[in-house]
Order: structure tokens, then sequence, then C-alpha cells
């Protein structure tokens, strides 16, 4: 249960997969115009990529060795075009905003990625938390994104006006540009706090006392 809770954990902060391990930058930066694309396109791949970590792990004996990128690629390409179909049905205007970045989900970093490290070698519990974890990570890491660019460029959050009157949006933030910018932000703002937790964990380590026997201070850890 443990290992099942780690591994459904750490793609939220820990190996969240655009601002740590940096996959799958090109629909982060592409289609995180606003919070809704970046929300539709996160679920989207959380879809794909539970369903096809799950179906790996269970077939992952049956697999040659050396054609199993090309499995991996089939399973993926199968969901996402139930992914496509779907959308098309019942988000029609989110998929035509989305559009080739829908059917590139077959070749995302992160779905190959977590196919070869990771459900191709463990149990399914542990393959459908690790889908779970990484496709939640980068759901909201989208739609944060998304949030942001949305907000400064716009003025709106889901398409509803929230900034005070007379806000002046800052129209870069919506263009190309603006996501490489609040992109590096979220990096440094990131790599701040992972740093300052690490320094406070250092902190909270005591000194390793000199060698010596410890029982007075008369000598310099045991030396004359």
């Amino acid at each position: 249960m443990q290992r099942f809770i780690q591994e459904l954990t750490k793609g939220l902060w820990r190996e969240i997969p655009p601002f740590r391990v940096m996959l799958g930058l090109c629909p982060v930066l592409a289609v995180t115009k606003n919070a809704e694309n970046g929300l539709g396109m996160g679920v989207a791949v959380l879809f794909v990529l539970v369903l096809s970590n799950v179906i790996i792990s269970l077939v992952r004996n049956f697999i040659p060795k050396k054609v199993r990128i090309a499995c991996f690629i089939t399973i993926s390409a199968t969901l996402v075009v139930a992914v496509e179909l779907l959308m098309q049905a019942f988000t029609y205007p989110l998929y035509l905003q989305l559009g080739i970045f829908v059917p590139l989900i077959v070749v995302n970093c992160i779905i190959l990625g977590r196919a070869e490290a990771f459900a191709s070698k463990n149990p399914v519990h542990l393959a459908l938390a690790d889908g779970i974890g990484m496709g939640l990570g980068f759901t909201m890491s989208l739609t944060f994104l998304g949030a942001i660019r949305e907000l400064l460029g716009a003025g709106t959050l889901f398409g509803k006006f929230v900034m005070w009157e007379g806000f002046e949006p800052f129209t870069i933030m919506v263009e190309a540009p603006g996501a490489f910018i609040c992109l590096g932000l979220i990096l440094a703002l990131m790599n701040y706090m992972s740093h300052r937790q690490l320094r406070k964990r250092n902190e909270a380590i005591p000194d390793s006392p000199l060698p010596g026997c410890g029982s007075c201070t008369g000598c310099s850890g045991g030396r004359a």
C-alpha cells in the first residue's frame, strides 16, 4: 500500500511532468492560452495515460522486446482515437481549439516514457497509480499555466472576467512568448521552493560531533 501511495503522489510534485522532468512541453506551451484548453488537454492525456499504463502492464510479458515500442504506440494510438471521438461528440468546440495536438498525444513523451520506464516493468496496480499520478500532475500543470496566461493576458478565468475594472491585459501572455515567460517563472519558483525545503532539512540535522570521548571540553575532539 505504501508503494502504491508513493507512485500515486510522485507525479503531483516530486516528478510533476512538465515542471520537474520536462516532458510533454510541446502541448504545454502550445495549447495553454486559457485554462479551459489546459484542462481539456490534461484530461485527454490523463485518460490515455491511465489506460495505456494498465493495458501495457497487463500484456508486458507477451510483447516481444524487439517490437515493444511499436506495440506501445499502437495501444496509445487506439486510445487516442477513442479520445478524439469522445471529444468530437461531447466537446466539439474544445476539440477544434486543441486541433492537431489531440492526435499528437500518441507520440507524447509522457505516454511513451511511462510505458517504457514503468508500466512495462511493474504490476497493474502500480502502473495504475503511476498513470493517475502523472496524469493528474500533467493536468494540473496545464490548467495552472493556462489560468495564469488567461488571467494576465485577458483578465478572464475560464472565460469569465475576474479582474478589476480598467485592467489592461498583457496581451503578450496569450501569445507564444507568453508561454515561455510563464513556464520560466514557474520553473524558477519551483526550484526556489525546493532549494528552501532542502536547506531547512539540512539545518534540522544536527552537526556530527568531532571524534573523541565527549566527556569534557578540555580538548579539541580528543586531540591535544
